[in-house]
């Protein structure tokens, strides 16, 4: 229900992959700001790191669920 409704709302495979590509660059750069700019040292930096990390699992997860949804939407109409 909720992938039919995301791909209703226009979000494709693809742009779930982007997410989850680009959420690891995030990682990294939060953890690498963190770790500048904030006084409370590589405790912190990892923990930021970490939670921006495990958004791209999710998004990667999302990307499989709407391209297994699109394959099997694409499958029905090509039937007709």
């Amino acid at each position: 229900m909720i992938i039919k409704k995301m791909h209703e709302a226009g979000v494709r495979s693809d742009h779930a992959y982007n997410a989850a590509f680009v959420s690891i660059g995030l990682s990294f750069t939060s953890w690498m700001l963190s770790l500048k700019t904030e006084k409370a040292g590589l405790d912190r930096a990892d923990r930021w790191g970490i939670f921006v990390g495990e958004w791209a699992p999710t998004f990667f997860g999302l990307g499989l669920a709407l391209a297994h949804y699109e394959q099997k939407e694409s499958s029905m109409f090509s039937r007709s």
